[in-house]
């Protein structure tokens, strides 16, 4: 599964860079390293990763700005590093268009475990028969082209927005649970990321509803999970 997919690591750390490189490389990722924003910002036009491994503690730019500069162009899975375990931090991180946020110090098999799921939710094809065009209204979901218009206008998703706002629509009108949600997108070991879940729903709402405070289509079971009405 591993061979020919693009990785680059973006850390400033020689030591913990050059880790990553050798255990990637010996997984058979193709991997492109960086030391700074700048680096990884030309690094990710120049060899168009499939999955990005980001730092927040640049020297030159901080790593959140790194990540909106690659949202402008790109919906490649994003893994934030960082020492920073505030919720807060997380919450910003995912809020701006990463994927997954993993804690430093961190266990590597972990940290592979991760990377695995994020090139999953990059690489994920959805089955194109019986796959309708729906129209909530507000906005679009076109499930075999894999994007979602408002107004006309595409909307610019991650693929993890988009991996949860294509479970909602295809269970419409249904409960899709927490952990339903959590095994489909991420995996398994995310069971109890459910503050995960309310960042991701909260963006889809402001990208997708009319008054993302009071939404009309994304809908949240309180305590159990949420709903996809038109």
């Amino acid at each position: 599964m591993n061979a020919h997919v693009r990785v680059l690591v973006v850390d400033d750390e020689p030591q913990l860079l050059r880790a990553l490189r050798i255990n990637l490389n010996a997984r058979g990722f193709a991997v492109t390293t960086a030391a700074n924003g700048a680096e990884a910002l030309a690094a990710a036009a120049r060899t168009n990763p499939q999955v990005v491994v980001l730092d927040l503690g640049l020297p030159d730019i901080d790593g959140l700005t790194v990540l909106e500069g690659l949202r402008g162009w790109t919906n490649v899975p994003v893994i934030v590093l960082s020492a920073r375990a505030d919720a807060a931090d997380k919450v910003a991180a995912l809020d701006a268009g990463a994927d997954d946020y993993v804690t430093k110090p961190f266990g590597m098999e972990e940290f592979l475990a991760r990377l695995r799921a994020a090139v999953r939710r990059g690489a994920v094809v959805s089955d194109a028969v019986g796959a309708p065009v729906v129209d909530a209204g507000d906005f679009v979901v076109d499930l075999s082209a894999k994007s979602a218009t408002r107004g006309g206008a595409q909307v610019h998703l991650t693929p993890t927005e988009w991996g949860i706002l294509e479970m909602l629509v295809r269970h419409e009108g249904k409960l899709v649970s927490q952990k339903e949600i959590l095994q489909s997108v991420w995996g398994p070991t995310y069971l109890n990321q459910t503050n995960y879940l309310r960042v991701y729903l909260a963006s889809l709402r402001r990208k997708l509803e009319a008054d993302p405070a009071h939404p009309r289509h994304l809908l949240t079971e309180t305590g159990m999970g949420y709903r996809f009405v038109r």
